[in-house]
């Protein structure tokens, strides 16, 4: 006993704290289920010591795995968490005040595919997706979620493939950690960022003009044709004299040339969106982070969100026998768990 619960009571405590909207809501759970009777400020301290436990086992060492699938995908993204006013301080943000409400944390997946269905798209292995996260840089995250891919076989996979929105941050993160990987971004991004196009070249007056336009640059765009749209788009833009601002909004298309032959991505059977990481970004992050009212400090956001990663990575049981092990080595005991 630990803190004065059992570690089944303390597991309990942790799994309702970090999966339940708010604390107040897992101590009445606990209570209506389970007639335990927690406080909620107990369930925190609790979720907050042996959160520790948590971020350090996912920052654990560990020798690389071994992998037979044909295709590694590593994805990463961030979003936005709404934090107390002293997480805040000096901070800059899109609020008309020119004050951030929120803090980005990042949040990256590991997945692997063996096969495709029967029209030749890929699939994502069953239950092969792992997550982590963290209140840090692209720069720096990116150690941590190579660690993880080295664990989920790395070194053992013939293809890599880096799934990313096209933010220049999350580019570096794959070129200094991942330099053999295919990087690809999202298609789903791609798409809206040329609706941004169209809407900068001929405006938002003209729907049926902009739909069909977007529909044929679409077409281009899924058979590595983004350089034919970056070709008519400037010619678009002498003509209607807005070259500054169209060139503005082709940048993002300049610079991802490489990253968007979605037809080359395609008949090699990848994956050209990033869906897995956005929905992670919801389910892991803003279904317990993101609720109405809530405003976080770093340090509990940090331990809660490397519980839900571990709960959403189905590694539960490995951790606890982890902790489980490393308390009992501590008190010079044989271990708990095998």
């Amino acid at each position: 006993m630990r803190g004065g619960y059992t570690p089944a009571l303390a597991r309990l405590i942790c799994l309702e704290g970090s999966d339940e909207t708010s604390f107040i809501q897992a101590s009445s759970h606990l209570w209506e289920v389970g007639g335990i009777r927690v406080s909620e400020r107990q369930i925190q301290r609790v979720v907050g010591r042996v959160g520790e436990d948590a971020q350090a086992w996912q920052k654990r060492e560990s020798a690389p795995g071994p992998c037979d699938a044909k295709i590694l995908y590593i994805s990463a993204d961030a979003t936005g968490v709404p934090m107390r006013a002293e997480e805040l301080a000096g901070r800059k943000g899109k609020a008309p005040d020119g004050k951030a409400k929120t803090r980005m944390v990042m949040l990256g997946c590991v997945f692997t595919q063996h096969t495709e269905d029967d029209q030749g798209r890929p699939l994502r292995d069953n239950d092969s997706t792992t997550y982590l996260s963290g209140f840090q840089s692209p720069s720096d995250f990116g150690i941590g979620l190579r660690r993880e891919a080295i664990r989920r076989g790395l070194f053992s996979v013939p293809e890599i493939v880096l799934l990313i929105d096209g933010a220049t941050g999350l580019e570096k993160l794959g070129d200094d950690y991942f330099s053999d990987a295919v990087q690809i971004v999202d298609f789903f991004h791609a798409m809206e960022h040329l609706q941004t196009l169209i809407e900068t070249l001929w405006g938002k007056g003209d729907e049926v003009h902009n739909n069909g336009r977007r529909h044929k640059w679409k077409k281009l765009l899924a058979h590595d044709g983004v350089q034919r749209i970056i070709k008519q788009a400037r010619k678009e833009a002498l003509l209607r004299g807005n070259v500054a601002e169209v060139e503005a909004a082709l940048g993002y298309f300049v610079h991802n040339v490489s990253r968007m032959q979605y037809g080359s991505f395609r008949a090699k059977n990848y994956f050209i969106g990033s869906g897995v990481i956005e929905a992670g970004c919801r389910s892991v992050i803003g279904k317990r982070c993101k609720q109405s009212g809530m405003h976080w400090g770093e340090a509990g956001a940090e331990k809660v969100l490397a519980f839900r990663c571990i709960h959403a990575s189905r590694n539960l049981d490995h951790f606890w026998k982890y902790r489980l092990n490393s308390r009992a080595a501590e008190n010079d005991t044989l271990p708990l768990a095998a």
